[in-house]
């Protein structure tokens, strides 16, 4: 769903596996298609999506979870079941691990995105403590010295994972700002190092590392966020000015940069487009539905939700494609967009991305529709048992005034 997700899945995994993993690790809006379970693969009854989960199998419940806790959804216990039993001894979650009765393999890479989006989740269904502050200490303990983190656990510090980290923090009650290394500097320390100036090619834009600097489409909206102390699920404040790059070395002023940047590219089409696939040659630009996505939930909770109207607009009316062929972490991408903007996720371009995602995975406990109808049935339910208890009073009272036997008779007769 996230830039964090995709950007860093693809960098990381070309690094190390080469060119194959990168196209099963690409997203839904790359040429290379999703991949697929193996016949003999059989995916737990608990999890979200069909597709395989070996790179996103925790991301994408995390965020199904999390989108459905933002439009009052409870979720099936087993599908939280199955998130809590993703965790490792040590507290940290890799990206998947297919058994997980028995402990985490040490050669199992461990992913501290998957980690600090699971650690966001809980946090917002509540009744997961314990799990929770094992999370967060694990990431503390691999945080870099630059006072960042990186995809994996002593990988050089990124934007999208700074970011996604500080989110999980926030999440959690903690100030990201007294969050410190070792060496004394905190995420946001790191974070500002992505940060572009507002001179130059992609003035203000967040780059996913200084190493690689060409690389902003994907990390800006994660550094917006990251630099608010924002996680994934926001509501956008009250609109403030329009967004504009400004020199500044704070936090908020990163904010807004990035904030600055999105609207300049999104100017042009009202979406943004995908990077070239590696290899690829002079490639058509592609719409990348998740990053605009991501962008809209940026400038919303940077109080910028009036300039990402039309990119809203456009999502509507172009989305519907890319989540059903993505699966869960699109339609939860595109509820949090909403959520963030104050648009109704159930009616979004004549779609209810709500009731889409709960198709995605094991059937939730209860809607917020249903809590609402509930709710409501019991305060007419209510309001009817008040007053049939007044008019009992007031008949009692006339009763005892004109006579017991005679009304009592007639008020019998009447019903």
């Amino acid at each position: 769903m996230t830039p964090v997700r995709r950007t860093t899945a693809a960098v990381a995994a070309s690094a190390v596996l080469g060119m194959a993993v990168v196209a099963a690790a690409a997203p839904a809006a790359f040429a290379a298609p999703t991949p697929k379970p193996s016949p003999s693969t059989v995916l737990p009854s608990g999890l979200y999506g069909t597709t395989d989960p070996a790179y996103d199998g925790v991301w994408r419940q995390s965020l199904a979870l999390l989108a459905q806790d933002t439009v009052d959804v409870k979720p099936a216990t087993k599908a939280v079941d199955w998130l809590t039993g993703q965790q490792c001894d040590t507290g940290a979650f890799p990206s998947y691990r297919a058994d997980a009765t028995k402990p985490c393999d040490a050669k199992l890479p461990l992913d501290s995105n998957a980690t600090a989006a699971a650690v966001q989740a809980l946090a917002a269904l509540g009744g997961q403590d314990a799990t929770v502050k094992k999370s967060v200490a694990w990431l503390k303990s691999v945080q870099n010295a630059d006072g960042g983190w990186g995809y994996n656990p002593g990988g050089a510090s990124d934007a999208n994972s700074t970011s996604v980290v500080i989110g999980a923090l926030a999440s959690v009650g903690e100030k990201p700002a007294a969050v410190k290394a070792k060496s004394g500097k905190s995420p946001y320390d790191a974070l500002l190092t992505f940060a572009k100036p507002c001179t130059g090619k992609d003035a203000g834009a967040f780059v996913f590392q200084v190493k690689q600097p060409g690389i902003v489409a994907d990390s800006t909206a994660a550094g917006v966020l990251g630099a608010l102390g924002k996680g994934l699920a926001v509501e956008g404040p009250k609109p403030v000015a329009p967004a504009a790059c400004a020199a500044g070395a704070t936090p908020e002023q990163a904010a807004q940069n990035g904030a600055a940047y999105l609207v300049s590219a999104l100017k042009k089409t009202g979406h943004l487009d995908s990077a070239p696939m590696p290899g690829a040659e002079n490639p058509a630009p592609q719409p990348d539905f998740g990053n605009t996505a991501d962008a809209v939930t940026a400038l919303s909770a940077a109080g910028h939700s009036a300039q990402a109207a039309d990119t809203m607009t456009w999502l509507e009316k172009n989305s519907a494609a890319w989540a059903k062929a993505s699966g869960p972490a699109a339609y939860a991408q595109l509820i949090l967009a909403a959520h963030a903007f104050g648009a109704d996720p159930q009616k979004f371009g004549g779609a209810d991305l709500v009731q889409q995602l709960n198709a995605t995975g094991p059937a939730p406990q209860a809607s917020g529709a249903e809590k609402s109808e509930t709710s409501e049935a019991s305060e007419k339910d209510g309001k009817d048992d008040s007053g049939i208890g007044v008019w009992w009073i007031v008949g009692a009272f006339f009763v005892a005034s004109v006579g017991v036997g005679i009304l009592f008779s007639g008020r019998r007769k009447k019903k």
